[in-house]
Parts: C-alpha cells; sequence; structure tokens
C-alpha cells in the first residue's frame, strides 16, 4: 500500500511541475490567482498523502497550516490584488 500512496505523491509533483510551467507562460492576475491556490491544495494534499506513506500523524496539523495559508492568500489577493486596470486611484489601499 506503500507504493500507491508514494506514486499518487509523485503524481501530485507532477502536478505542481506543470503548474508551474503554465504560471511561467500566462501573465494575467486571474490565472495566478487559479494557480497559488492550485498550489496550495495540491500541497495539502502532498502533505496528507507523503504522511500517511511514512506513518506520521502530525502530517495532518502541518496540512491544516497550509490549508489556512492558502485561505489567506486567495483573500489576500482578492482584496488588494485583483483590480480594475481602469480606476487604479479609485482603489483603497
Amino acid at each position: 500500500m506503500t507504493i500507491v500512496w508514494w506514486g499518487t505523491a509523485i503524481c501530485l509533483l507532477i502536478n505542481i511541475v506543470v503548474g508551474l510551467v503554465f504560471l511561467t507562460s500566462r501573465k494575467s492576475s486571474e490565472e495566478s490567482l487559479l494557480a497559488a491556490l492550485l498550489f496550495g491544495t495540491t500541497g495539502v494534499a502532498l502533505t496528507l498523502i507523503v504522511g500517511k506513506a511514512v506513518g506520521q500523524e502530525r502530517s495532518v496539523d502541518i496540512a491544516v497550516v497550509f490549508a489556512l495559508l492558502a485561505a489567506v492568500l486567495g483573500v489576500a489577493f482578492a482584496r488588494f490584488g485583483w483590480f480594475d486596470e481602469n480606476k487604479k486611484g479609485d482603489r483603497e489601499p
């Protein structure tokens, strides 16, 4: 069963690499936000799967921290980073 967990972890790492390649080829803010959220959720899944593969129950705590950081990143980007280019003067800091 451990081989299944490690195989899944490798697939998730490949997913992150493909996402990084996609992110470097695109320049819009919406795509950057979606890629960052993808990295957050994939990081949570990867932490849980590797923790299960090595038998560490503490990986759940680390995954929860990653999930909270990904949520904060999404909210911060939506609040400060995603605005209409034509209304730069109307944006509040």
